[in-house]
This record gives structure tokens, sequence and C-alpha cells, in this order.
């Protein structure tokens, strides 16, 4: 492997905004072709351009003369993998909300309020109870988000005209629709796994599945119940993703473009603010039913529901709001997810990103 330490990664990091961002990218990665910022020896160059070509592709073609910093910064383009590593951010902030909301989709009576879940969550398990889960929650990420945010990000530079710098909204909604199908059957097995860490302490001690962590909880699931068993729930989930990625990915895009448009609004934390919020919002209201349908899928015991129809029957006996069980916690939960994961995902971007091709004339 390349030899570079770890202070010496740090501190290029640390100096990352202070540079020239065109040069920034030979600065962070090292330049391949003269073998600077790793070692020399002849065995490892073959490691080095893999390492090159996957994290620090792209290197800077453009021209940037007489380009502020921000400017530039603003024409920076993500990365594939920078969609999963912002949403395991997000998700380590707002676990708490997350597993509140799980609890109050898995109870039948809906006697408790999120304030009274919380109380009662901390009262009987202590405060770290609200972090049950969480490893399986950021393996969720990993593999929903990175698959969706990936699929997302390098189709839209592959359908991009050239010449321009943007797709049509309706090409946004329907690559967003694919990239969270395929996101979401991904994801299913540490969304189940984080579903079932997060419910087991309500239950009874004699009832606990009791898994160690999320990698634990998905051997036990293959060893004790099978293959088919670890991918429950994987319809709704699919389902639900695809309407989520559409409401976070491409209404965030859209609103972010119309408000750069208008003249008031310039590529900074406020802007990405009011485009992630508006994408949250949309994407509860979007997602509830299908979440609350999934949630309870997930969670039941073998042979408890016949198919999704007896499962939608069972919960609409709780009238139309059954559908929308923990609505609040959801918007609690996924709005402020949403805002802090494209505020994590639009700094990657901006210091970490990199700078288009420019067009063959």
């Amino acid at each position: 492997m390349w030899k570079i330490s770890s202070k010496t990664f740090f501190l290029r990091i640390s100096y990352f905004t202070s540079l020239n961002p065109i040069n920034s990218h030979t600065f962070i990665c090292g330049d391949v072709s003269n073998n600077s910022g790793f070692s020399s020896s002849a065995e490892n160059l073959k490691t080095k351009k893999r390492f090159y070509s996957l994290f620090c592709r792209s290197p800077s073609k453009m021209s940037t003369a007489g380009l502020t910093l921000d400017e530039i910064a603003s024409k920076r383009k993500s990365r594939w993998f920078f969609g999963g590593l912002a949403s395991s951010a997000a998700a380590c902030c707002t676990h708490p909300l997350d597993l509140i909301k799980v609890h109050m989709q898995t109870q039948q009576e809906g006697k408790l309020t999120i304030v009274g879940q919380s109380v009662a969550i901390v009262r009987k398990q202590g405060f770290l109870a609200l972090y049950s889960g969480l490893s399986a929650s950021i393996l969720r990420q990993l593999t929903y988000s990175t698959t969706r945010f990936g699929m997302y990000e390098v189709g839209k530079t592959k359908l991009t005209p050239p010449g321009q710098t943007d797709i049509t909204f309706f090409q946004k909604v329907g690559l967003a629709g694919v990239s969270g199908a395929c996101g979401g059957f991904v994801g299913t097995p540490g969304d189940m796994i984080n579903v079932r860490m997060q419910n087991d302490i309500k239950l009874p001690p004699e009832q606990r599945r009791n898994y160690k962590h999320a990698i634990d909880g998905v051997f036990r699931v293959l060893r004790e119940e099978g293959l088919r068993r670890l991918f429950s729930g994987a319809s709704t989930a699919t389902t639900r993703a695809v309407f989520v990625t559409i409401g976070q990915l491409s209404f965030y895009d859209q609103v972010k473009v119309i408000l750069l448009g208008s003249g008031y609004f310039k590529d900074n934390v406020l802007t990405h603010f009011l485009s992630s919020l508006t994408a949250g919002a949309g994407a509860t209201f979007m997602t509830q039913p299908l979440d609350v349908l999934k949630t309870r899928q997930m969670n039941a015991k073998p042979g408890e529901f016949r198919n999704i129809w007896h499962l939608v029957l069972y919960t609409a006996k709780l009238g139309p709001t059954g559908f929308f069980k923990g609505f609040v916690p959801a918007f609690v939960r996924l709005g402020p997810h949403t805002i802090l994961l494209f505020l994590f995902l639009e700094q990657f971007r901006k210091h970490l990103g990199y700078l288009p091709e420019e067009p063959k004339k």
C-alpha cells in the first residue's frame, strides 16, 4: 500500500481551504505520474493508480482564470461516494429521532406522544438507549444512500448534454426514482436490522433478539431465518425509497436551481438550508404511509401477515390516520436528516469535489 502518514494526511486536509482549488487536487491526492504524495517503490504503482482513479478521478481541466475561490468551489461536482458519507454523518445526529419514530409506528393503540415515548425510553433504559441500533443505521446509509446518490450523480453527469450544466426536472425525477429503487433494495438488510435493533428495547427481555451490532444481526438472520427473511419488506422499502429519493434529490436540485436563478441567493449555506428543508418536507409527506407499512412488515414475526394486503387492512383498522402514525417524529427526523445530509454533502462537494472537464470545441 502507499505510505502516507496520518499526520501528513490531516495536514493536507487542514490546509485544503487555504490553497488554490485548481492545485488542491494534486495536493491531496498526489500526482501519480511522478509519484508525489506517495512512496516511490515500483510495486506500489498499480495500487496508487487504482486509488487515484477511484477517489481522485477527473483532475481539473477547466480554466479558472478570472474566477474567485467561491466561484471555483461552486463549479465542483460531487464524487459518487459523497452521498453515503454525508448520509451516515447525518444519521449519527438524527438517530434518536428515527428510533422514536419506529417505536410510535409499531404501537397499535397509539397512546404515547413523541415526548412520552422519549421520556419512557430514557426512564426505562437510560439515555444511551436512544442510540440503540446506531451501527445498523450507519450500515443502511452506507448501502442505501451510497447506491442511490452514486447512481444519481453518475447518471446526471452522463445525461447532461454537451455545453450545458444541468438536465431537466423530469429527467431528475426519473433518474431519482430509478436510483432510489436500486438503493432501497440494496439497503433492505441494513434497514431491517435497524428496525429490529431500535424496537428491541421496548420488548420484554425474554423476547429480545439482542443483536450485538449490525453485522451480527445480518449473520444471525441468515443463520436462523434464511436469506429470504433478510430481504423482508424489500417491496415496501424499495417503493418508499423511490419516493423519498425523488423528494430529496430531484426536489433539492430543482429548488436550488430556482433559488440561484432568482439572483437573490448564492451557493452558500442559506441556499442549501432552504433547498433541503423543502426537500425534507416533500419527502416526508410522500413516503409516510409506505414508511409505516415497511416498519410494521420488517418488525413482524414470521407468518404474522399473509401478504402486503393483509398488512394494509390491519393498519386501516385505525382509520386513515393509521397510515400517518409517527408523522410528526418522521418529519422531525427526516427534516433535520435531509438538511444535515445536504449540508454535509455540499461541504464535501465544495472542498473535496472535482472540477468537470471543459467541453471540447
